[in-house]
């Protein structure tokens, strides 16, 4: 939602809307986000961020600038992609944060679901040792069927969680998705409850919150109230006004802080 590259005013701007964290898309801070990304570029923006009142949650939109990259790819595709995500999770844990959200990247094609399962178990397996001393965790974004075919469900994405029964593997759900797969019921958050550990507040249009009509937002801050959970909830938006991109940011902290902050009425 903010400025591409250069946005330490707007960080300065965001408390003062009631925001307490980023969640961190890396191609829209770095032009490199892999080889050419050093620690002390990573050192230097967490420290912007932190000086501006707000803490780094995590990072999404991890494979943007990668798109040759992801699972169910050939062999040396998938293990330049493992170096990423393991490289992704590092500079997570150096500016703060704790969660990857696992969004693009993952079309399966003719692979049957069955063996693309088998294969993201295989993937992580080799990933977690890794990544498990950075303390981060990554999340597959249950997504609709438009965005993705594998994990197009919050339950799907609670199957893999279980299977490879690993702090380094947890729930994120998103509220278009919800929407997206039918899934935007109390039973759905009763189910992850457990392994619930971030949520994405948006639009189908990652417009400005309470926008489009087709989110209830009063209901996902209910459901989410109602499993206790205490986890960051992210407002995912795209840039709608270069000239002003803080003005649709605004709408949504009010949004944001009416629906998923305030005690249940």
């Amino acid at each position: 939602a903010l400025s591409p590259y250069d946005h330490l005013g707007e960080l300065a701007q965001l408390p003062g809307l009631g925001l307490e964290g980023l969640e961190v898309a890396p191609s829209r801070v770095w032009k490199d986000t892999w080889q050419g990304l050093t620690p002390a570029e990573v050192s230097a923006y967490r420290k912007l961020v932190e000086d501006a009142g707000l803490k780094v949650v995590g990072l999404h939109s991890l494979l943007f600038d990668q798109p040759e990259l992801g699972l169910f790819r050939d062999q040396e595709t998938r293990r330049r992609t493992m170096d990423f995500m393991a490289h992704l999770s590092a500079v997570c844990r150096d500016l703060g944060g704790r969660t990857l959200i696992y969004g693009g990247g993952r079309h399966r094609g003719e692979l049957p679901l069955k063996e693309a399962a088998e294969e993201a178990v295989s993937f992580f397996q080799e990933l977690f040792p890794r990544i498990e001393d950075h303390g981060t965790c990554f999340c597959f974004e249950p997504l609709g069927p438009r965005h993705t075919d594998f994990i197009n469900s919050a339950l799907e994405s609670l199957s893999l969680v279980k299977t490879l029964n690993h702090p380094a593997l947890q729930v994120q759900l998103d509220a278009k998705a919800l929407v997206d797969n039918n899934e935007a019921e109390a039973a759905t958050f009763e189910a992850v409850a457990g392994h619930l550990t971030h949520f994405h507040a948006n639009e189908m249009d990652l417009g400005a919150l309470g926008t489009s009509g087709d989110v209830d937002h009063q209901a996902m801050g209910a459901m989410l109230r109602q499993i206790g959970y205490k986890g960051y909830v992210s407002i995912e938006q795209r840039m709608l006004n270069a000239a002003d991109p803080l003005a649709d940011v605004a709408k949504s902290a009010a949004v944001l802080r009416e629906c998923y902050s305030s005690p249940a009425k």
